[in-house]
């Protein structure tokens, strides 16, 4: 995994990210066939189903690695979280990992005249609450802490809380959340 400080001196996600121009005078996501194969994405897309509504973590560890997500052992997915669906190859989610209840995890985005693709690592022992929304180009570190309904727009540092929409260190408070207690991840 690169390196992640969380300083403003960092890599951007924006910099990490490909950017891809579209033909014509539609928006991207009109050409989003000549990007992805309809077929791949299809597959994709039942696969994800499984993945959001089967409640073995085993399976659900299987069935990613089958669409191309790295995972390490030990990662706990929450139901009905979601991984890319057009480009689930470029996710990385390190050992021990928890990507909690209806999180998403997007590699893609398409805009007005490109679209944009970026690779998502989520580090060891990371967690990712429920809801959050986490944005392609972003790394989250070791032992990092993301809380829920959080959306993150930036690299998150090893052993760190965030929290809000966007997501924002909460170095200020030594429990995470203000009450003694860590964000909710499953």
């Amino acid at each position: 995994m690169r390196s992640v400080t969380g300083s403003d001196d960092t890599t951007p996600r924006h910099d990490r990210v490909e950017r891809h121009p579209t033909p014509g005078p539609r928006n991207s996501l009109a050409h989003w066939t000549t990007a992805r194969h309809p077929l791949r994405v299809a597959i994709n897309y039942v696969v994800v189903w499984l993945v959001r509504i089967s409640p073995s973590l085993r399976l659900k560890r299987w069935l990613l690695r089958r669409i191309g997500v790295t995972v390490g052992d030990g990662v706990s997915w929450g139901l009905e979280a979601t991984p890319d669906v057009f480009w689930p190859d470029l996710i990385t989610v390190r050992a021990d990992a928890i990507v909690g209840y209806d999180a998403t995890i997007l590699c893609h985005e398409f805009l007005q005249d490109e679209y944009r693709t970026g690779e998502v690592v989520v580090g060891e022992r990371a967690m990712i609450g429920a809801g959050a929304i986490i944005l392609p180009g972003v790394e989250i570190g070791e032992d990092a802490r993301i809380a829920a309904n959080s959306l993150v727009t930036r690299d998150v540092p090893p052993d760190t809380t965030v929290a809000g929409v966007p997501a924002r260190s909460m170095s200020d408070d030594s429990d995470g959340d203000g009450n003694g207690n860590e964000p909710a991840a499953a």
